[in-house]
């Protein structure tokens, strides 16, 4: 059996809709006071501080992190969308603490997890079982999940939602969103409302433990004769709304095939960009989710295995024939018929200054022109290293995104996770030839 992974502490999770929103409250006014504070004392030295430098503070964003990590549920995960998983493309402060929560959740103490487990399960759970270990083997941020064996000898993992989670999703994301509003963080005339209701949806949708199991069923029926691809079973008779039990795979983490051999790293990015092909042109049907955590790899069959489905989502079919045109636009090489589609999708307007849309295009031809080529080498730190610059540049020029539709913001966060992924394995893929299969006239 493998290591017993490292999590934080063991940390009761506050469940009480009061006690979230007094905690979050108190999170937002201290941080704010202690911008207040760092505020006047650079005016006292003369200098005009901005919003920014006052909260990407060490002390403010450990502050943060610590707290939603300690919350969990919706503030710790709305505090890994905001960090996107995007690794390098964040301010390197912001990148180092904000990573925390995408690494490692708090843990619920055995005694809070116990009272958990016999609200869901019957009573007398532990003598029906042949054993369960109070000791998570995952951790995030709506649960944790622990290994279990059944009665009847099958290994299951079972996936236990933190209390309260579900029921405090509206007040969490509220205050979370008050917490990047006051920040400085935004462009003016930034619109939030939309991605906040979004996120408020998705959560709740996330915590919802039968559609996960649905997903999870669905993928399995999609993947059937897929041999590179495993997806755990449900077991429905030890699943309720707030416990998610199904069948333990075993497997590798996949950011220990860092020191693989560069053909073995080069095959499971590959399958990973196959895949995510399919869910787009032949599934409609995507796990928009692409943290590392949500997939193992078993060395011993060579196959990759998919975890969590919460966030799995359907997509319109406007949207993914938007990003057919603009994929073979952009493989083409054809600037106007790219500016046309990226137009259609939203990624700038009318609105937008033509220096800026210019900056988009080009940031898009950085991505597609490596994919002209036979194998796009994705160790190439060069092409993370110019689109950080540019996305920075172009925040720093007011850059005002205009409203862009969830499917492409969920797609768009898919496409940059897998990538990251990728880079991350410094891994050699053919994409064009992936590519190839789904659109032949590209």
């Amino acid at each position: 059996m493998p290591d017993r992974p490292s999590f934080g502490r063991p940390v009761p999770v506050p469940s009480g809709r009061l006690s979230r929103m007094t905690r979050l409250g108190a999170m937002v006014a201290g941080v704010a006071g202690n911008m207040a504070m760092g505020g006047a004392a650079d005016l006292a030295r003369g200098r005009r501080p901005t919003s920014r430098d006052l909260l990407l503070t060490p002390g403010n964003l450990r502050r943060i992190t610590d707290e939603l990590a300690r919350m969990r549920g919706a503030a710790m995960k709305m505090g890994q969308l905001i960090s996107m998983d995007a690794g390098e493309l964040l301010p390197p402060e912001m990148a180092a603490i904000m990573g925390r929560l995408r690494a490692e959740a708090d843990t619920m103490p055995p005694a809070q997890l116990k009272r958990v487990l016999d609200a869901q399960w019957p009573r007398g759970w532990v003598q029906t079982l042949r054993s369960f270990d109070v000791h998570p083997i995952a951790a995030a941020s709506i649960g944790q999940v622990h290994r279990a064996c059944l009665a009847d000898g099958r290994e299951v993992a079972v996936k236990v939602q933190y209390p309260g989670v579900a029921r405090s999703i509206d007040s969490d994301v509220a205050n979370v969103a008050a917490l990047v509003r006051m920040s400085g963080l935004l462009p003016a005339g930034f619109d939030l409302a939309p991605y906040v209701e979004e996120a408020r949806q998705q959560l709740h949708a996330e915590t919802d433990y039968a559609a996960e199991a649905a997903h999870m069923a669905q993928f399995a029926e999609l993947l059937r004769d897929d041999t590179a691809f495993a997806i755990p079973a449900p077991v429905p008779e030890w699943s309720t709304p707030r416990i998610l039990t199904m069948t333990y795979l075993d497997g590798a983490p996949l950011d220990a095939l860092e020191t693989a051999d560069q053909t073995t790293r080069d095959r499971v990015a590959t399958r990973l960009i196959a895949l995510l092909l399919r869910e787009l042109f032949e599934f409609g049907l995507m796990q928009t989710d692409p943290n590392l955590a949500n997939y193992r790899y078993d060395t011993e069959v060579d196959r990759l295995i998919l975890l969590d489905f919460g966030a799995t989502r359907t997509l319109g079919s406007s949207v993914v024939a938007d990003y057919a045109d603009l994929m073979r636009a952009g493989l083409a090489g054809d600037a106007d018929r790219v500016d046309a589609v990226a137009r259609r999708i939203g990624f700038y307007d009318a609105g937008t200054l033509p220096t800026d849309a210019a900056r988009i295009r080009a940031m898009m031809e950085m991505v597609f022109a490596p994919l002209r080529d036979e194998t796009y080498d994705f160790g190439d730190r060069a092409i993370m290293q110019r689109l950080r610059a540019e996305g920075l540049a172009l925040g720093e020029s007011g850059f005002v995104p205009p409203p862009l539709p969830i499917d492409a913001l969920f797609l768009q966060r898919k496409l940059a996770g897998l990538f990251l992924i990728a880079a991350k394995l410094r891994a050699r893929v053919p994409v064009a030839a992936l590519l190839a299969t789904h659109l032949p006239d590209a």
